[in-house]
């Protein structure tokens, strides 16, 4: 069955409700949660133009036939890790362990928040919403910013280039604003999040690829075939912050969103 375009539909825009939610975010990186009351806040009618766009791309229509269900796929550790040293899906099980994270956590964590009036375009909306946020962790791995503050924040800006929703370059240029208080004087921090811009500008979107047939390969050749490059100044901010002690890791008393 072809997919259908939906109808437009525009969430009311709440700044000020986004603002308090941002603030909890930096009181505690961890609550992820708060990114998700930050884009309901923010995000208007991008979902369904994003998903408009995306079922209208070749990969987009293969992916929407598929109708994978990530989380049980990626959180079969056992399976990746069979997978060569130095491949995407064992780099991502190895990152994931390492942080303490899974797939399913996220589900679990973001769908306390949810009723039904949350996906008023029906399932193949919410599908599409589930696969973005199903892939924001793997999106650490491919770009090589980490869960510090600022690769956070980062991330997110690689994020935006990818989706466009408003909610998350809200973040990203929040959080950065509240990192300049911490880094060194002259760490080119806003440099970092348009830099963070422009890379996810000029991959492949992330979300349109086969994910499951991507992971036996290795890293950095999933890197080239999406046109993922190193991100330069982040790199640079890291080495920055610990010529002058600061663990970048620290940053914001460890609690930068």
């Amino acid at each position: 069955m072809e997919p259908l375009p939906l109808s437009s539909y525009r969430r009311p825009v709440r700044p000020l409700k986004a603002y308090k939610h941002f603030r909890k975010l930096i009181a505690n990186k961890e609550d992820t949660a708060q990114v998700y009351h930050i884009v309901e806040a923010l995000s208007g009618n991008s979902l369904v133009k994003c998903y408009n766009e995306f079922i209208t791309t070749p990969e987009g229509k293969q992916r929407y036939q598929e109708r994978r269900y990530l989380p049980p796929l990626l959180d079969d550790h056992d399976s990746l890790m069979q997978m060569p040293a130095g491949s995407f899906g064992r780099s991502y099980v190895e990152f994931m362990q390492r942080e303490g994270l899974t797939a399913q956590g996220l589900v679990d964590e973001l769908s306390q928040y949810k009723d039904d009036t949350d996906n008023p375009m029906g399932e193949d909306l919410l599908w599409y919403a589930e696969r973005r946020r199903d892939t924001h962790d793997m999106l650490h791995v491919l770009t090589g910013y980490g869960r510090d503050a600022l690769g956070e924040a980062t991330v997110l800006a690689f994020t935006h280039s990818q989706h466009r929703d408003p909610g998350i370059i809200f973040i990203a240029y929040g959080a950065a604003l509240e990192i300049k208080k911490s880094a060194p004087k002259g760490a080119p921090v806003i440099k970092c999040i348009r830099e963070g811009r422009r890379l996810g500008k000029e991959a492949a979107k992330i979300i349109n690829q086969d994910i499951m047939a991507l992971l036996p390969l290795p890293l950095e050749e999933v890197r080239e075939q999406l046109g993922i490059k190193r991100p330069e100044t982040y790199h640079l901010i890291h080495q920055m912050m610990r010529d002058h002690g600061i663990d970048p890791y620290e940053v914001v008393g460890a609690q930068a969103a």
